[in-house]
């Protein structure tokens, strides 16, 4: 596996400070905001410089009861192929339920979702990954979530979950420390446990972040420093393993460049200190050697430095060759392909009836925390909102100080069912279609708002007949 060194998420808003930050190896950028026919300059005078970048999707849903659809495969590649990267990431959940294979209707969560840690979420997680692996020109890797629901009749745990999928496919993993830390705060699962079931010889790189507790319940925003708690995980995950890549994943309330050099600074001390704990345990392991009479081994002091993380192995995970998708048993020495159409229907039905609660206010299904079901909920609303005033920033202008509690108004009756700018798009249909906004000034600027983005068609230039046809799209919608 390549060594990564210290890495930041390149985001549009600190591309400037990025450019000219010290010390940064590498950058990641969301996959989905690269148009590979048009890099932003940032991004290609940073490969021009030598820098790696890694496309790092969040839209493909490998833990979905669905395969893999073509179309966003060929577009991740596309963007491998334009980046230069040395490998791809995405994650290890699912962001869509419903539609043909469980006839329901198809809804969107626009939000990363747990996959329950089932043997059947495992095996179509599996054919899922080798799916991408063939699709993909360079290795994949996959990261663990964060998560504020936990499903009922979960048959591992998510070492123990992440292991099997290593070994099992061959794939890599993306182990992110900041989202250990979620599950621990809100599903009380121990982080360092995790860390000693994961196949670490598998790990590409890390993830570092900051988030928030907020009664009792913690949130992995991305928008504020990084705790404490974090990069002692980190640190423990460095005593066990020289991970290839550590980066610092920054989305929003991006604080003064000095600030995000002071944490990734941190990231530095911590990944040291691990260093630092892993060689005194390779010289007790050796002095246990020596004093049974057995041969040692030399601890390794040039892993002890504070620039970067020093190189992994690159083994391939324990028990497994190749990520092929030739391979035929998994660790429970079955077939892999066994009975995995009926796992993905079962995973389907369990996957649709949870994003349903969560997006269309169906009931909540038998056994989930109803309480945490409806957080959940509430934060998938606001992250909608959120969303598509970035996307359509003319929205919260048009409608003003209405703007959040319209759209959150209408997401309780209106799930997603495609992208976030289709959201938009139905979201002014909806008001213009109750005769909202009340003023009628803003009424007209939303109507053209809408007319200028929907409909395969150019809008006419003539005044009237524009007026036309908006009026017969809304009265159709009546």
């Amino acid at each position: 596996m390549e060594r990564l060194g210290t890495g930041i998420g390149w985001r549009p808003e600190i591309a400037d400070a990025v450019e000219r930050m010290p010390g940064i190896d590498w950058v990641e950028t969301v996959a989905e905001n690269v148009c590979p026919g048009h890099l932003p300059d940032s991004l290609r005078r940073l490969r021009e410089r030598g820098v790696t970048v890694v496309p790092h999707g969040v839209s493909l849903g490998l833990g979905g009861a669905d395969r893999p659809d073509e179309g966003r495969l060929t577009a991740l590649a596309e963007r491998v192929e334009a980046l230069g990267s040395p490998l791809v990431t995405e994650h290890i959940a699912f962001v869509r339920a419903g539609g043909s294979l469980t006839a329901t209707p198809h809804l969107e969560a626009g939000h990363l979702l747990p996959v329950p840690r089932t043997r059947d979420a495992l095996d179509v997680l599996c054919e899922n990954v080798r799916i991408a692996q063939q699709a993909l020109p360079v290795p994949l890797a996959v990261e663990n979530i964060a998560a504020l629901v936990s499903w009922p009749g979960e048959e591992m745990t998510e070492g123990q979950f992440l292991y099997e999928l290593a070994d099992r496919t061959g794939v890599r993993l993306l182990i992110d420390v900041a989202n250990l830390h979620t599950n621990h705060v809100n599903r009380a699962e121990d982080p360092a446990k995790a860390l000693a079931e994961l196949p670490l010889e598998a790990i590409a790189y890390v993830h570092v972040a900051g988030g928030f507790e907020r009664d009792g319940v913690w949130h992995d925003s991305h928008a504020h420093s990084v705790p404490r708690p974090v990069l002692d995980i980190l640190t423990d995950l460095a005593s066990r393993v020289s991970p290839p890549g550590v980066l610092l994943e920054r989305d929003e309330n991006f604080p003064e460049p000095a600030e995000l050099e002071a944490e990734l600074a941190s990231i530095r001390r911590a990944v040291e200190a691990g260093a630092v704990e892993r060689v005194k345990a390779q010289v007790r392991a050796a002095g246990h050697a020596v004093a049974a009479g057995r041969p040692g081994t030399a601890p390794d002091w040039s892993e002890v430095r504070a620039d970067a993380p020093a190189r992994s192995d690159g083994a391939p995970p324990r028990g497994h060759e190749t990520g092929a998708a030739g391979a035929t048993r998994g660790a429970t020495g079955r077939p892999e392909h066994w009975g995995t159409d009926e796992a993905r229907q079962r995973l389907g039905v369990a996957q649709a009836a949870l994003l349903s609660a969560l997006v269309a206010g169906t009931p909540v299904p038998e056994g989930f925390d109803r309480v945490r079901v409806g957080v959940q909920a509430r934060a998938l609303a606001a992250k909608r909102a959120d969303v598509v005033a970035k996307v359509a920033p003319e929205l919260p202008e048009i409608l003003g100080a209405d703007y959040r509690t319209a759209f959150l108004s209408y997401a309780q009756m209106q799930p997603m069912t495609g992208g976030y700018r289709r959201d938009a798009l139905t979201f002014a249909e909806h008001l213009l279609s109750a005769g909202r906004p009340g003023d009628a000034a803003a009424r007209r600027e939303l109507r053209e708002w809408w007319l200028e983005r929907s409909g395969p068609a150019p809008r006419s230039r003539r005044p009237v007949r524009r007026m036309v046809r908006a009026t017969r799209k809304v009265l159709l919608r009546r």
